[in-house]
């Protein structure tokens, strides 16, 4: 597995010492409306969920689990939600349509997207030429970081065919299991568990960083609306500190995580929901470190495809550090 935590920020070490002593930051009264996507990015969360559910966080949260990220993205333009965990290149875009009107607190997720075939002969990304592959987000991360490793590896003729779900990846698969996809986890764990044939043929977190040195491929951030982070610092402190713990859970008692992750329904066994959740690269990262790796992964895409971030670059306010 890797590591889940790389850099904890002294604001955060701060906050957690004071959870210990039960003396998290959170004002009272203020609900907080908390939406993320049925995979990883809940799957960071679901401790705390899972913790609000049993009444052993003392905290006012209210979450939706959406399928697609268009819908948190409605939620937070509407006002319909205070804190959303989302795609990294969808923040951006959000933050540009709106101005200004979101800010991201913290990175909860690295890498999850992996290729998979029964073909033993392809191992990277340079092998994919003259190849078609099999693949869901058109117009969002899976898109934009092929294109960027296809161009980064000099691959000039692989076709990327997209599907609406990732169950029509799985079910093509299912049928043919020579094909080529890339597919998120959960899904490409799923996968390979109905199909045996199946097996990863390389990471794109690792393609990523074979051909990147000053950015990492970034998939999920934390984002509030700006209005409630100031308004409510102390309820943004809080939930960062509750967040990161339940990261911390996932790590500590992993048996236990992934019984509720099938409890949720993002996955349907136990034993796919243990095998995913280690590949799934969730973390919990804020303070001066998020905004250095999240600013570099984006000014990749923006120099690859400025449409992938909304156009243009954020701007500083765009990183909430806490302060």
């Amino acid at each position: 597995m890797k590591k889940l935590i790389s850099t904890i920020t002294t604001a955060v070490i701060a906050l957690s010492a004071l959870t210990a002593c039960n003396a998290v930051p959170q004002e009272d009264n203020v609900k907080v409306r908390i939406g993320s996507l049925s995979g990883p990015t809940t799957i960071g969360i679901i401790n705390l969920m899972d913790d609000v559910n049993n009444g052993t966080v003392d905290a006012d949260y209210e979450f939706t689990v959406a399928t697609q990220p268009d819908e948190i993205a409605a939620a937070l333009n509407a006002g319909d939600l205070d804190i959303a965990l989302i795609p990294a290149n969808l923040a951006a875009v959000l933050y540009n349509r709106t101005e200004g009107g979101i800010r991201v607190i913290d990175i909860n997720t690295y890498g999850v997207l992996y290729c998979i075939t029964s073909d033993t002969s392809i191992t990277s990304v340079s092998d994919l030429s003259g190849k078609t592959v099999i693949t869901t987000g058109q117009g969002a991360t899976p898109e934009y970081a092929m294109n960027y490793l296809l161009e980064q590896y000099g691959v000039t003729d692989c076709t990327l065919d997209f599907k609406t779900e990732g169950a029509e990846v799985v079910a093509a698969l299912g049928q043919d299991p020579s094909l080529i996809a890339v597919l998120p986890q959960p899904a490409a764990t799923a996968a390979m568990v109905q199909n045996p044939d199946l097996q990863i043929a390389f990471s794109l977190d690792d393609a990523w960083n074979e051909v990147t040195s000053d950015s990492r491929l970034v998939t999920g951030v934390t984002v509030a609306r700006t209005e409630f982070i100031e308004a409510h610092p102390n309820a943004i402190a809080s939930f960062e500190v509750y967040h990161h713990n339940s990261v911390i859970e996932i790590e500590n008692n992993l048996d236990a995580t992934a019984q509720l992750v099938v409890d949720q329904g993002i996955v349907g066994a136990l034993p796919v929901a243990q095998r995913a959740i280690p590949l799934c690269n969730i973390d919990s990262v804020n303070g001066a470190q998020m905004r250095s790796e999240l600013e570099s992964y984006l000014q990749t895409l923006y120099d690859a495809n400025p449409e992938s971030v909304g156009g243009a670059m954020p701007g500083e306010d765009f990183y909430y550090t806490g302060s």
